[in-house]
């Protein structure tokens, strides 16, 4: 007799027929189940029949994933795989374009499910496919359908694209290069194209000669965001598989089509808001660009270089404009420069060059001083002359602070580090300039010349200075402003008083008033404050989150819903589409019993990432966990979409396991309530010191006849 823990309780639907109530007994072949549902409706031939779900993803049932079925699940008998890829393949080859059409439209669909991809493959109908599209004989609609069933297949990665043919690919290159046709049709090809790119060096070659940049450009001003989202796609699959020579042509080529000003014009400032997969690939391209200032980052000035001496001598003579010098003798001249090069703020003021042997920032802040002096010679001479002619040590030294302003713009704008794979984080200034970092560099100078004014500095306060100012240029940043003129008036806004108000207002928030009286009644308060925010956790989940799956060509486009249901007992998921903002209960057709929960794990503890060993980043990481349900055979995995997602689902699901909450979300939580509901009762003591013990109970008096009583009725 099968365990109970072997036996599933399932529905088995049946279009004409009455649904099969069956306990399905795990350790049954399938194929025997599915004798016994045939026999159960007399119908013949039970191997030309499989089972899949009814509900959502209509995945095949298949012997590696039917522990995966739970009870209740509702299940259809259909046509095996086999025998569906042969009706599939017989279709799309028929006379009637009305049957091809149709075939295609349920291919595309179908296609989505590995078993049934490898039926049809091992057919050869992805070939079939491929020459569809090569004849190139079909309407639009049926090629729509041909190339989106083509892209689900090779998705599976069960065949090689290494295998296409040059007329295969010249075919989609020449649906982007066309000019406006059928959106579909042009959004698929894109993918199609980046899946190529992101495969091998050969076909990288190979798409870049036949897919023209201008028509990739031409994608990013239309209207249809889905278009442009997968021409940014394509195009940064280009840039980050090209190697140093090629990628630098192409940015060449970009940059002479004006390629941030159609990303400026027609997606940051356009009438929609930016979409996250958009969002990332602004980030990566931004990353991609600023990284070309690395190498001269990493560059130390050479001494020997007389090109590099003579932007020194150019800096100093900009700034101070020696008359005769060549009339000095050599003593007299080298003493000279000596004394300015002081006053420009170099500390190595005989040898100036040693002041940028360091790396970072290297020749880089020798790049961004030049052009300052050059780009806005006013404002250099003004900064220079105004701080070397005080005699009071309240001198702003340039060279100095302008070598550790670059390196901190190059530790802000995250110059040298490779782009993550799940960063969005872009600056909308970035695509409003052609040189970033060196015009915020000219604002931020003026604006440290400024600050160090305000705070009156000396030479021993520069840290403390520059501390300040790299306050001022991340607050601003993080405001995202859109153009150079905003970030300007901004920063210049953020003065140095502001920051001070700013910083005790944070301080004040996370201030802890420590005498011991008011940490009792810290004590008192934590687990009522407690309790609200598990509360608030359960009732997160039950509102649920939607969650995507990172697949190996790190697209994420595969999206999943979970949500806890009101009464705290069941885990209810399933697949859902891009434009699922709620998702119904009801509608989501997987589901775990709360009490068959075993355990919660996180990080690289977590199935999935074992799985992936050495692929995964620190972020995808620190997003990712599991839970183990019935006797910890069986996981349910989660990426989460943000860290703060991360807290809440590992902390609600701490609390429906029964152990205590452990996130630094609800560790800030608490210490914000705790704070706000402290300062709340103390509201009474204002300016009232708080003693360290309790004052000494006095004694009862002798006798109450102070006391009046009101139980006497007065006469």
């Amino acid at each position: 007799m099968p365990q109970q823990k072997d036996i599933v309780k399932i529905a088995i639907q049946m279009p004409g027929a009455y649904p099969q109530l069956i306990q399905l007994d795990q350790k049954k072949p399938l194929s025997a189940v599915i004798k016994e549902v045939c026999d159960g409706w007399n119908l013949p031939g039970p191997e030309n029949y499989a089972l899949q779900y009814a509900d959502g993803v209509r995945t095949y049932i298949t012997e590696s994933n039917r522990l995966d079925m739970k009870n209740g699940c509702i299940l259809r008998l259909t046509k095996a795989p086999g025998r569906c890829a042969d009706d599939l393949y017989k279709g799309i080859q028929s006379s009637d374009a009305g049957v091809r059409c149709d075939s295609l439209k349920e291919l595309a669909s179908v296609s989505t499910d590995v078993t049934f991809a490898q039926e049809f493959i091992s057919r050869d109908g992805h070939l079939l496919l491929v020459k569809i599209v090569e004849d190139s004989k079909e309407n639009n609609v049926i090629m729509t359908h041909t190339l989106t069933g083509f892209m689900e297949l090779m998705d599976h990665g069960i065949v090689s694209w290494e295998n296409l043919s040059s007329v295969f690919i010249k075919k989609i290159a020449s649906f982007v290069n066309a000019k406006p046709t059928d959106a579909s049709i042009q959004q698929v090809s894109l993918d199609i194209l980046e899946g190529m790119v992101l495969s091998s060096h050969s076909l990288f070659l190979q798409v870049k000669q036949e897919v023209t940049m201008e028509r990739l450009i031409a994608h990013l001003q239309v209207t249809n965001q889905q278009i442009q989202t997968k021409a940014m796609a394509l195009l940064m699959a280009l840039l980050q598989t090209a190697g140093d020579s090629d990628r630098q042509d192409m940015f060449a080529f970009l940059n002479k089509k004006n390629l941030r000003q159609y990303i400026y014009k027609n997606i940051i400032h356009s009438s929609g808001s930016v979409q996250d997969e958009m969002a990332h690939y602004l980030y990566v391209l931004q990353s991609v660009t600023l990284n070309h200032l690395e190498p001269r980052m990493r560059t130390p000035l050479d001494c020997y270089s007389q090109e590099q001496r003579d932007i020194l001598h150019c800096l100093r003579q900009t700034a101070f404009e020696t008359e005769s010098e060549n009339s000095l003798s050599h003593e007299r001249r080298r003493s000279l420069c000596a004394k300015e090069f002081k006053k420009l703020g170099f500390s190595n003021n005989s040898n100036p060059g040693q002041d940028l042997v360091r790396t970072p920032p290297g020749l880089l802040a020798l790049d961004t001083m030049y052009y300052f002096a050059t780009r806005y010679p006013d404002a250099y001479s003004r900064f220079v002359l105004e701080n070397s002619s005080r005699e009071d040590k309240h001198e702003c030294p340039f060279a100095r602070s302008s070598i550790q302003l670059t390196l901190i713009l190059c530790e802000i704008l995250r110059i040298g580090e490779p782009p993550s794979e799940t960063g969005s984080d872009y600056h909308p200034i970035f695509f409003s300039q052609d040189r970033l970092m060196e015009e915020v560099f000219c604002v931020c100078i003026q604006l440290l010349n400024k600050t160090w004014k305000e705070m009156r500095a000396t030479q021993e306060d520069f840290d403390k200075v520059m501390q300040v100012v790299r306050e001022q240029i991340t607050r601003t940043l993080s405001s995202k402003p859109t153009s150079l003129e905003l970030f300007k008036n901004k920063v210049n806004a953020l003065n140095y008083s502001e920051i001070l108000k700013l910083r005790q207002t944070e301080r004040l928030h996370q201030e802890e008033t420590l005498a011991p009286p008011v940490l009792e009644l810290k004590e008192r308060l934590k687990p009522e404050l407690l309790e609200l925010i598990r509360q608030q956790r359960l009732n997160r989940l039950c509102q649920g989150t939607m969650f995507r799956k990172i697949s190996s060509r790190r697209r994420q486009d595969k999206l999943w819903y979970c949500r806890l249901s009101p009464n705290h007992k069941m885990l209810h998921y399933g697949d859902v589409e891009e434009d699922t903002e709620n998702p119904p209960i009801e509608t989501l057709q997987e589901k775990i019993p709360v009490a068959d929960i075993k355990g919660l794990l996180t990080g690289k503890d977590c199935p999935h990432m074992k799985e992936n060993k050495g692929k995964q980043n620190k972020e995808v990481l620190d997003l990712a966990f599991s839970i183990t349900y019935d006797v910890e055979e069986y996981s349910l995995n989660f990426i989460a979409p943000s860290r703060t997602d991360f807290c809440l689902w590992t902390d609600g699901l701490s609390v429906l396991l029964g152990r205590e909450m452990s996130s630094e979300s609800m560790r800030s939580e608490l210490e914000i309530l705790l704070s706000m509901e402290i300062k709340l009762r103390l509201l009474d003591l204002e300016n009232v010191p708080i003693p360290e013990c309790a004052p000494v109970v006095p004694k009862p008096p002798s006798n109450y006849n102070f006391c009046y009583d009101f139980s006497q009725t007065e006469q």
